[in-house]
């Protein structure tokens, strides 16, 4: 259900508590709760949100705060457009994932989210050489066929595929574990710089949420959820990318593999996706090929 909700109000109540979709739902039915809030008893809003009374009165004097600052202004002054959940830049596609983001925050060319045609590209941290072959060869066919590539800004794969993406001159998109008052890893500051120039970078935390290692879990449902498809170059056997792997089989998404060396520890964990039935990829017209027979038949 998409509901009238005053932006500046959202977002007010998004920066002091950060909540996911189906908590705001709890404020906005059956009773506009957020339309009130300041005047709200704290009892009433920690029996709304399911919180102690402690940290409600908590939210509601950090609200009254927010609601006086012109967020708007400040945002863009630092060259972010928050893109709440009734916006017509919200991807559609975000409301079927598990635990929907309120806002989303960008910095960059937001009208890649417009696009339809978005795949992503993962894999270990520690990724080889192996990883940017398999990358350079599969992405200048996805650039050619108008693909965005979706990945974490992570070290690795992550950065290899976004910039692979930029050397073959197609378009990518960062998603971040964090708010843009912060940037992990560090030495990827250059490249996060150039993506919020002429690319996108997406977050669903607020400005100034530090990173935080529960964060970028969650994290990796908004890469599968923003992507058709889910490229994986190298994965270890217990691996990160095997989550990201997780949410967007649960999507229903398809599942491209590299298949790798059989003694490297970097490919142990995507040959066991391949063994449980993943799709084994060995260059990009495979994936454009595969997908195009996919959308012929719906």
């Amino acid at each position: 259900m998409i509901f009238s909700v005053d932006t500046q109000r959202l977002l007010a109540m998004h920066y002091v508590y950060p909540l996911p979709l189906q908590k705001l739902q709890q404020l906005l039915s059956p009773v506009d709760v957020l339309s009130y809030l300041e005047e709200a008893h704290p009892n009433e809003i920690a029996s709304t949100l399911q919180i102690t009374r402690q940290k409600a009165l908590q939210i509601s004097q950090n609200f009254q705060r927010v609601m006086n600052l012109p967020l708007k202004e400040v945002y863009a002054q630092a060259n972010i457009f928050p893109i709440p959940f009734n916006h017509p830049y919200f991807p559609a596609q975000l409301f079927e994932i598990p635990s929907p983001p309120t806002v989303l925050y960008v910095k960059g060319q937001r009208a890649l989210l417009e696009r339809d045609k978005r795949i992503a590209i993962i894999g270990s941290r520690k990724a080889t050489a192996y990883t940017k072959v398999a990358i350079d060869i599969i992405v200048p066919s996805l650039v050619e066929n108008e693909y965005t590539v979706v990945s974490g800004l992570a070290r690795g794969a992550d950065t290899m595929a976004h910039e692979a993406a930029i050397k073959f001159g197609g378009h990518t998109i960062a998603v971040l574990g964090h708010g843009f008052n912060f940037l992990y890893p560090k030495e990827n500051r250059a490249l996060a710089n150039k993506m919020a120039e002429s690319h996108l970078l997406i977050t669903e935390y607020p400005p100034y949420m530090k990173p935080t290692k529960w964060q970028f879990p969650m994290r990796n449902r908004l890469i599968s959820g923003l992507s058709q498809a889910l490229v994986v170059t190298e994965a270890a056997l217990k691996s990160g990318t095997l989550i990201t792997t997780e949410c967007a089989l649960e999507q229903g998404k398809d599942v491209f593999v590299v298949p790798g060396p059989i003694h490297a520890e970097q490919s142990k964990g995507t040959n066991k996706l391949l063994l449980e039935g993943a799709i084994p990829v060995c260059d990009g017209h495979q994936i454009v090929e595969t997908l195009s027979l996919f959308s012929s038949k719906n």
